[in-house]
């Protein structure tokens, strides 16, 4: 997949009607090799469900396979490390819901520490992927269609992007697929996205993996994991108050703004 610079950097990519007599300013030519990318994770996806990959992806494999899998990390931790990381980036790339299985999964196989870094790691290079793939496919179409409104949004999400970023990152209200697609769309620069990615979803992928630490005694117990722990008030509320802090740096630039707006009386 080939991405100029200046489509990566976030810069608003400069009109290519040099093969269209009929092309207008602020129109942007359309091709099918555009699509090209988004086509392999899309045809990914379609085959994943047909050969039943979300179906293989469960607590109840995992509870047949545990004693298997614990085996292959004793006997070749490298190779198990990488197949996980090439596995989740798989997962992420091609959106499907298996996301939460996997971190979970990660912490019962490697624990708490190297489960979240290896987590976190492939996470946000399958994140990368469908970022790249959507932005070379969509940006400048979109924005060549959408006009002023878009470009408006753009700039209000992009001035502060990091911030907003890490908010969508850290509160489990969107899903992730989609937190990889508007940013693409919004030309967020390939900076802001990685290090909103990498640093927001580290504490959700904390609370998964430590359940997965403890897993085996759940599966003792004849139990399976809740996903919906991370709502509970006693963890959700400081995953807020991390949010809340991400924020303070957008308000306290629009209150300057605002102040610097206001004529003195």
């Amino acid at each position: 997949m080939t991405v100029n610079n200046r489509h990566i950097s976030g810069e608003s990519p400069k009109r290519d009607c040099s093969a269209s007599a009929n092309c207008r300013p602020g129109q942007s030519r359309f091709t099918l090799r555009r699509l090209v990318p988004v086509g392999i994770l899309l045809a990914g996806l379609v085959i994943a469900y047909c050969v039943g990959a979300t179906e293989f992806l469960s607590f109840e494999t995992l509870r047949i396979h545990r004693g298997e899998l614990q085996n292959l990390v004793a006997q070749n931790p490298v190779l198990s490390v990488l197949g996980f990381i090439l596995v989740y980036i798989v997962v992420v790339a091609l959106s499907l819901p298996a996301g939460s299985i996997l971190t979970i999964v990660g912490g019962f196989l490697f624990g708490v520490s190297a489960g979240t870094i290896y987590v976190v790691l492939a996470a946000t290079i399958g994140a990368l992927i469908v970022y790249l793939a959507a932005r070379y496919a969509f940006y400048d179409y979109m924005h060549a269609k959408a006009g002023n409104a878009i470009r408006r949004m753009q700039e209000g999400f992009a001035e502060d992007a990091l911030c907003y970023l890490m908010v969508l990152r850290l509160v489990p209200l969107f899903p992730f697929w989609l937190v990889n697609l508007v940013p693409a769309l919004l030309g967020v620069k390939i900076r802001a996205f990685l290090l909103g990615t990498l640093i927001g979803i580290i504490p959700g992928t904390f609370v998964y993996v430590s359940i997965g630490d403890g897993l085996g005694a759940l599966f003792d117990q004849g139990k399976t994991p809740d996903f919906g722990v991370i709502f509970e008030p006693r963890i959700l509320t400081p995953i807020i108050g991390l949010a809340v802090l991400a924020l303070i740096p957008v308000a306290y630039k629009k209150y300057r703004k605002h102040k610097a707006g206001t004529p003195a009386s």
